[in-house]
């Protein structure tokens, strides 16, 4: 039977720019991913940048009410739907498909989509500053009744921007899932999956868990708002408390999604942390299983304590101690995660390049930021420090210093397999210093300013006491900007000028790094057959064992 001829790909298709609008390779779309991440990092970095500018002193008139309002919503909006979430989508896109010797993603056209769908996601919400009444002004969490009166249509585009986004992290676990379970190379066992795809694994399904959830809840605020369809006006009530509705309805939906969302953020930057850690101490793992298991054991009871967040609305002590008790058990599995880590470095021959560095940097920051959310799962602690400055200082404490330090270990130790260079050592070290110090500088004065009262989300304040503790944070950000700046100009400077590497710069031990750097389009011209969870590590063993027979003969 005569193969058939494939259809030729028209000349524009294969332009150095338009070949990237209709590509479906997995690896060109991880790229777009990280770096349309990075573009709405630097947007959301220049909100917060205002917003500590408003607050950097006591009656402040940079930014008016209004305006301040709109940069918070959007803040941290973008943080977690455009930035967090999407360019860790972005790694695996990239990484599991090679870490688990596959030559593509299971539903490249679907994988496509869920790029495009992101980046319409990301435009319907930036451009609603320019909507009628200017952009969501309701915070990030949206809560009834203030989200639902607010006029103007900022907070509908806010809606629909989510829910785009939604279908478009549905699309990518869909696929993410699909392509673990079907398409491992031979011997890839789940013991013998890498720690980043297990960890992309939960992080599937934990989408597919909750997201549900946030699309019916945000449905139902739309229809609160009412919209008009062909003539007829819609307006429902189901938040509405004064026409029978149940505001805490809203809460229950948002933080259902909200609370295992941090864990999805924080999952995949424990996977890259279980990667990089391992390569520069020389060790393999310690306690590969428990590592893996716990992530599992994470993804499920982060399932069980979204109320958590919902201690001050007046729920019987019996349910308030369940959601304390459950929100306390989460420490356990992440404990597991954090010894064998440290188990990991011990007597290991530490090697401190640049992702090392961020991989050390993200233990420190993100057990201060654990250790302040056994503070908040505590109700009566949460009682005296709910909607402060001590809240907004645990989160980004976990998300920042946990999953932004995570990201840049990824991003510095995985970028020559990505484009074939290695970033500047030099200058990554200095811009991991800079935004270290500055971090804490920014972040920590927060939880003071929380114990001494000062509310979340406050565009100005009158107490002098908090002006020297958030003129600290604001300077301590300016700083973090510049460690940022340095970031940028880190990659312009060694797209072109970068040494080259070879395929495994590093000496690691996943597939990735057995095709060239960067890998060809079709992945690999072969795959050795998997024996263990350091495939390449037994690899350069056999290598050794047959080179020395040789020698011997």
């Amino acid at each position: 039977m005569a193969a058939r001829a494939e259809t030729p790909v028209p000349g524009w298709q294969r332009g150095r720019v338009a070949s990237w609008f209709v590509t479906t390779d997995h690896k060109r779309i991880g790229i777009l991913y990280v770096s349309t991440s990075l573009v709405f990092f630097a947007l959301g970095g220049l909100m917060a940048l205002a917003m500590r500018t408003q607050l950097a002193q006591a009656n402040a008139g940079v930014l008016s009410p209004q305006h301040y309002n709109e940069l918070v919503t959007i803040h941290g909006t973008t943080m977690i739907f455009l930035v967090l979430v999407p360019i860790l989508a972005g790694f695996a896109n990239f990484l599991v498909p090679l870490m688990i010797g596959a030559r593509d993603v299971a539903f490249p056209r679907l994988n496509a989509l869920s790029y495009w769908l992101y980046l319409l996601g990301g435009l319907v919400l930036m451009l609603s500053f320019f909507a009628k009444g200017g952009a969501a002004q309701a915070g990030w969490t949206s809560y009834p009744p203030l989200s639902e009166q607010t006029p103007g249509h900022g907070q509908d585009l806010w809606i629909l921007s989510l829910h785009i986004l939604t279908a478009s992290s549905v699309a990518g676990a869909i696929n993410f899932i699909v392509t673990i379970h079907n398409l491992r190379a031979p011997g890839m066992t789940w013991t013998r999956m890498p720690l980043f795809v297990w960890s992309i694994e939960v992080f599937a399904w934990m989408l597919l868990a909750v997201l549900p959830t946030l699309s019916a809840g945000l449905t139902l605020l739309l229809l609160d708002r009412g919209i008009s369809i062909g003539g007829w006006h819609i307006q429902t009530h189901f938040f509405n408390a004064a026409k029978g509705g149940a505001p805490l309805l809203w809460q229950h939906a948002f933080w259902f999604f909200g609370h295992p969302e941090v864990y999805i953020m924080v999952l995949p930057a424990f996977g890259i942390i279980s990667e990089v850690l391992p390569v520069f101490a020389r060790k393999p793992i310690f306690g590969y299983k428990a590592v893996a298991f716990s992530t599992v054991g994470i993804g499920f009871i982060s399932m069980l304590v979204w109320a958590h967040h919902m201690f001050t609305v007046g729920f019987p002590n019996a349910l308030n101690s369940f959601f304390m008790i459950t929100s306390m058990a989460v420490a356990v599995p992440t404990g597991v995660k954090v010894f064998n880590w440290l188990a990991t470095l011990w007597r290991g021959n530490l090697h401190f390049d640049t992702p090392m560095l961020y991989a050390l940097g993200f233990l420190s920051v993100f057990v201060v930021g654990g250790l302040t959310g056994i503070y908040l799962a505590a109700f009566p602690v949460d009682w005296q420090v709910h909607d402060s400055y001590f809240v907004v200082a645990h989160f980004h404490y976990t998300l920042f210093g946990g999953v932004v330090f995570a990201i840049f270990a990824g991003l510095f130790y995985w970028w020559p397999k990505m484009f074939g260079r290695l970033l500047d050592e030099r200058l990554g070290k200095w811009q991991f210093w800079i935004l270290f110090v500055s971090f804490n500088v920014t972040f920590f004065p927060q939880h003071l300013l929380g114990l001494e009262g000062m509310p979340r989300r406050v565009y100005t304040y009158s107490h002098e006491s908090w002006e020297g503790y958030n003129m600290t944070s604001t300077i301590g950000s300016y700083v973090m900007g510049i460690a940022l700046l340095l970031f940028l100009w880190n990659v312009v400077r060694t797209t072109r000028r970068g040494p080259r590497v070879g395929n495994d710069p590093w000496q690691a031990d996943t597939l990735e790094w057995y095709t060239t750097s960067p890998p060809p389009p079709h992945n690999f011209d072969s795959v050795p057959y998997v024996t263990s969870a350091r495939p390449l590590h037994d690899l350069r063993q056999r290598l050794r064992e047959a080179n020395g027979t040789r020698r011997i003969s």
